[in-house]
């Protein structure tokens, strides 16, 4: 692949555009970004809050802690957060760094101000609407599709912006517009000029790891890093280690932990995971920082293009699809080429695709250390000459096809699992 062609310039925008920093989930950092947008657009503190949310950001808000809050759960602290305390200029970094004025701030306005949440009707799965109001004036804000895709704005009854289009679809996500299949991938990962992706892949070592060692360090969410390795021998071999970081990273980031990720398909633990263990492996080798890039511009390219006929909120675990492309990773990064990346796709996709997501919360990091072990598996399967074949299941002749497969079943076929998680979630 050569620079300047349309394939090399795609890579390099779809890791400019993935991989950003947000803090604490994703989900409740976008409605925290949302109630902060109106909020600024109102002018003042607001007297009534009106949030209404697509049941997928109700099942990813309910039971993860949203940071810098001192624990606090729920869509109601994350709009208040963001409203109180929130830097809109920040994005996904919204409530960073609060002080413990602020903080104690967020708890009065919860105590005094109605939020009423109300359930969206909405086509899209990622759909956030947050009305506030203060005396006569009121502000309106919509986000779409994407966590910062802001596609309507009002004030007063008045439209400032409106991109819904006339069907009331959002403007397409970063994902959706570009894509490389996994040969364009793999030559990409071989041809980049390493300087040209350093400084992305720098922050997302540096802030990845960061978590990780934290998550390690201290007790958070139900500590699944840490037991992990308890349970594989004080994690000796570079395998275990390499998943129990990861898995720690989400321990200490489902759990509230004030430090920022960098994300991938719109997800902080998806990033944590199609990063951390590729990193580990590459320390506890001792190999060269150009084969760390390159390997970390292949995991996270492949965890997008997976992720990118799925949709960014789905049924299907998302740990799931940025495991196997760990995995993937991990091959490269160990000397492996695009057969063998492909069939270790291939082997981890036919394992771990019956995982569901049902929202963030502690025992995503479970979900992560299971598909990080079974995508390493998928990796040592073909090593050994193992593999699946065609027509095993979902498993079709040629990675792609494989993937076509993931993507019906994660975007249609767990359409209606999605609606049933939902229904006991919440109740309803």
């Amino acid at each position: 692949m050569e620079k300047d062609t349309k394939a090399y310039n795609d890579g390099l925008n779809i890791l400019k555009r993935e991989l950003v920093a947000a803090l604490g989930c994703t989900e409740p950092i976008a409605l925290a970004y949302c109630a902060c947008k109106a909020a600024t657009l109102l002018g003042t503190t607001p007297e009534t809050v009106c949030v209404e949310v697509s049941p997928n950001i109700i099942k990813n808000v309910k039971s993860v802690i949203v940071p810098n809050t001192d624990g606090l759960k729920g869509v109601e602290a994350a709009a208040a957060a963001g409203i109180v305390a929130g830097n809109a200029a920040a994005e996904l970094e919204v409530i960073e760094g609060l002080s413990p004025a602020q903080k104690q701030k967020i708890r009065g306005f919860l105590a005094c101000t109605p939020i009423v949440v109300k359930a969206l009707t909405s086509d899209e799965k990622l759909d956030i609407l947050v009305t506030v109001g203060a005396g006569a004036e009121t502000a309106t804000v919509r986000i779409q599709q994407h966590h910062t895709n802001i596609t309507y704005e009002a004030k007063n009854g008045q439209v400032l912006l409106d991109t819904r289009g006339q069907s009331g679809a959002a403007t397409a996500t970063p994902t959706q517009e570009i894509d490389l299949d996994m040969e364009q991938i793999y030559d990409f990962a071989n041809c980049v000029a390493v300087a040209e992706v350093a400084p992305i892949l720098d922050r997302q070592i540096e802030y990845n790891m960061k978590i990780a060692e934290e998550g390690l360090k201290n007790s958070w969410g139900a500590n699944i890093g840490s037991t992990f390795m308890a349970r594989m021998g004080q994690g000796n071999d570079v395998k275990t280690k390499a998943i129990a970081a990861a898995a720690a990273a989400s321990d200490a980031r489902m759990s509230g932990c004030g430090l920022p990720v960098v994300i991938n398909s719109g997800s902080g633990n998806q990033g944590i995971t199609v990063s951390v263990p590729v990193i580990v492996y590459a320390r506890e080798l001792n190999l060269p920082q150009e084969r760390l890039y390159r390997a970390l511009v292949l995991s996270n390219l492949t965890a997008v293009h997976i992720k990118r006929g799925i949709g960014a909120l789905s049924a299907y675990c998302g740990a799931v699809s940025a495991g196997c492309a760990a995995a993937s990773g991990i091959a490269y990064l160990l000397g492996g080429d695009l057969k063998v990346i492909s069939h270790t796709l291939v082997n981890s996709l036919a394992v771990t695709s019956g995982i569901i997501c049902d929202g963030a919360k502690p025992s995503c990091a479970a979900k992560i250390a299971a598909s990080l072990d079974m995508g390493l598996l998928g990796y040592e399967m073909y090593r050994e000459g193992q593999q699946f074949v065609d027509g095993e299941g979902i498993v079709r002749k040629g990675v792609e096809n494989t993937i076509q497969n993931i993507a019906r079943l994660g975007a249609d076929g767990m359409r209606e699992t999605d609606k049933v998680i939902i229904s006991m979630m919440t109740g309803c």
